[in-house]
């Protein structure tokens, strides 16, 4: 009983924190926030309530407290780089309480349909993306394929992701912070009955977190 009691509150607190992200706070704010609630356990809580399964690698990592602070802050710099440099329909999000980014480029900018090589327009925004991943080399990149129900096809999935991966390791930036996979028709975000919506779906998320070394110079007090 005591347990599902302690269950419960953990799981309320993740709800404030998700609601309280959708206002005005910036990421150092954010970063604060979670430390109160215990760092990891309400990241993990977060990720089960948010129900984002591409976001798992992330999902429950938030270090939280000053640390989790100074990271956000980290993450806020490069959001207002990213959102100065790429495409305006490109969604630039805080995600993990603001420990992290997921930039999300559909496939209309990407991809042709039924195609996985990358257009012109698709290569100058990726080639900005670099650049702004080698100016902040203390993070790790995870990069998601979707397709809709219509194209659905999970080999496509992988292959649009790891177009993204291959130019991006063409343009400098190092292949050991960077994954890669396909998620198929999986974890749609609109309805795939719809022209609009099965074209929301068909994009590519690409998810940036601290790494390591980030991690314990937050944690040192020493990251600038």
């Amino acid at each position: 009983m005591m347990r599902n009691i302690k269950l419960l509150s953990v799981l309320l607190l993740c709800m404030a924190v998700v609601f309280t992200s959708c206002g005005t706070w910036n990421n150092t704010a954010k970063g604060t926030a979670i430390g109160v609630g215990g760092g990891a356990a309400v990241g993990a809580g977060v990720g089960a309530l948010a129900g984002n399964t591409a976001l798992g690698a992330v999902i429950g990592a938030a270090v939280g407290g000053t640390a989790g602070a100074l990271i956000g802050k980290k993450m806020d710099k490069q959001k207002k780089e990213l959102e100065a440099t790429l495409p305006e329909d490109t969604k630039i999000e805080s995600v993990n309480n603001g420990e992290a980014l997921k930039v999300t480029f559909d496939s209309g900018i990407l991809f042709a349909t039924n195609s996985s090589t990358l257009s012109d327009a698709s290569k100058s925004a990726l080639r900005n993306f670099a650049t702004s991943l080698k100016a902040n080399p203390d993070t790790d990149i995870r990069i998601i394929g979707f397709t809709d129900k219509v194209d659905y096809n999970q080999t496509l999935s992988e292959k649009r992701a790891k177009s993204v991966y291959d130019y991006l390791m063409m343009q400098g930036v190092s292949t050991d912070r960077m994954v890669y996979e396909g998620k198929g028709i999986h974890d749609p975000v609109a309805s795939n009955d719809t022209p609009e919506g099965r074209s929301l779906n068909r994009r590519v998320e690409i998810v940036i977190l601290a790494n390591q070394k980030m991690i314990q110079e937050a944690q040192q007090g020493t990251l600038r």
